[in-house]
């Protein structure tokens, strides 16, 4: 069938997207030859964004008029405001209940429960269960990291293997959080319930951490005490509220709203202040800024790339790349370019949302024509952009540990094991239930 679009125009409409990319690789590449810190997170993605959307406006064949209401209309669909609303309420939630003391008593609460001879799954699972209910795998990172440190120096277990294994937990929860903005990305992207997405999400991922903490226990060393600090059980209520609130099938909104006022009550118990909570409400919305902007951005930029046949181009770009495979199954093929579009762009970019943001029309699109259901679409987007982005050296995750744990970024993403299960994994549910899509 010949595609009902002009060719040239669908390439050119690509061209501000590649031209984002390749700017934000190459700033990144550039500052990390040049030795400096957290090199591809110095040129915020809003920012990076803006020259690809004045070359957007440039290639689009019609008034400066109809080329703004064109933007406008992507910016404001309905997705991607109710994809930054969620976001706003989530920040707010992490940073009420993080301020309340939550983070440290989940900590705390699982070390206290960890035997000596499951250090390492413990440490796993704890992990998990944090970035689960934070909703972010470098928040995670940030509590537990200099822990796992001083447990390392401690009882002498590389520092390698226990950076990976707080990786590989961090990355679990971000994948399967719903309140992770992956989640929240690529629930909006793909038009599903957070439920369906979870349930579908957990069926993948489930398999891949229990494999996880096989491996851990075989790897782990002779038995050491870790001391915990003492903690409120009460500050772990308001993370395990949302979570039931979420899987009950409760909308989002009613699921995020009704856990920032738990979390603010059960502070207000101890010696949180009303102030405090006013004021950390805001700084969970400021949190967002970056990711609600870029969201916004990447909206008008894609109904640019919409209307000219761009999305229309690149799904049947994919679908000949993974031609070889369609010849045994559509639906396996479909499923595999969802995962090598998010995997390519998490490569490049470097950030496991914006990648999500960036590939999911082109997902929808697959998805849509490959009679793949939205919910499984929405996982495979997550997924596999966990999987890069705790694979990669230069990614965050891996950049922070190595520097908390004074070892070679490199390491840390060698070590992060359950990442690379959850690939395996994923990609055997695919081709086992291929006709279950």
């Amino acid at each position: 069938m010949q595609p009902t679009y002009n060719k040239k125009q669908a390439i050119l409409s690509l061209i501000p997207l590649l031209t984002f990319v390749s700017l934000f690789l190459g700033v990144g590449l550039y500052m990390h030859l040049q030795g400096v810190a957290y090199a591809f997170y110095q040129l915020p993605a809003p920012v990076a964004i803006l020259p690809a959307i004045v070359l957007a406006f440039w290639f689009n064949k019609t008034s400066i008029n109809e080329s703004v209401e064109t933007f406008i209309k992507g910016a404001g669909h309905s997705n991607i405001i109710t994809m930054c609303l969620i976001y706003l309420l989530a920040g707010a939630f992490s940073a009420v209940a993080g301020a309340t003391g939550g983070v440290d008593a989940v900590v705390n609460a699982g070390l206290s429960l960890i035997p000596p001879s499951l250090l390492l799954p413990g440490l796993f699972l704890i992990a998990a269960v944090v970035s689960t209910a934070m909703g972010t795998s470098m928040g995670t990172i940030g509590a537990i990291g200099p822990i796992a440190y001083a447990i390392t120096l401690k009882t002498g277990i590389d520092p390698a293997l226990m950076a990976g294994t707080v990786v590989s937990g961090a990355m679990f929860g971000d994948n399967l959080s719903i309140i992770s903005d992956t989640t929240i990305a690529a629930t909006r992207t793909q038009g599903c319930e957070m439920k369906d997405k979870f349930r579908e999400n957990l069926k993948i991922a489930l398999p891949a951490a229990a494999l996880t903490v096989l491996l851990l226990l075989f790897l782990t060393p002779e038995p050491e005490i870790v001391e915990t600090k003492p903690f409120d059980w009460l500050l772990v209520l308001p993370y395990a509220f949302i979570l039931v609130l979420a899987v009950m099938g409760f909308n989002v909104f009613v699921v995020l709203f009704s856990g920032i006022i738990f979390a603010a009550l059960v502070g207000f118990t101890g010696s949180y202040e009303v102030s405090g909570f006013v004021k950390d409400v805001y700084k969970g919305f400021s949190d967002m800024q970056e990711i609600f902007l870029l969201s916004m951005f990447i909206g008008g930029l894609s109904e640019f790339i919409r209307r000219n046949g761009g999305l229309d181009f690149l799904a049947k770009l994919v679908q000949k790349i993974t031609a070889v495979v369609a010849k045994w199954h559509r639906k396996v093929a479909d499923q595999l370019g969802i995962a090598f579009l998010v995997l390519t762009s998490n490569l490049c970019i470097a950030n496991n949302t914006v990648s999500i943001i960036v590939a999911g029309p082109v997902a929808k699109k697959l998805a849509d024509d490959g009679d793949i259901s939205a919910k499984r679409s929405a996982s495979l987007l997550d997924i596999f952009a966990c999987v890069m982005q705790g694979s990669l050296p230069y990614g965050a995750q891996a950049l922070l540990l190595g520097a908390t744990f004074k070892i070679s970024p490199w390491e840390v993403s060698a070590s992060s094991f359950y990442c690379f299960i959850l690939a395996f994994t994923a990609i055997a549910v695919i081709c086992l239930q291929r006709n279950k899509a």
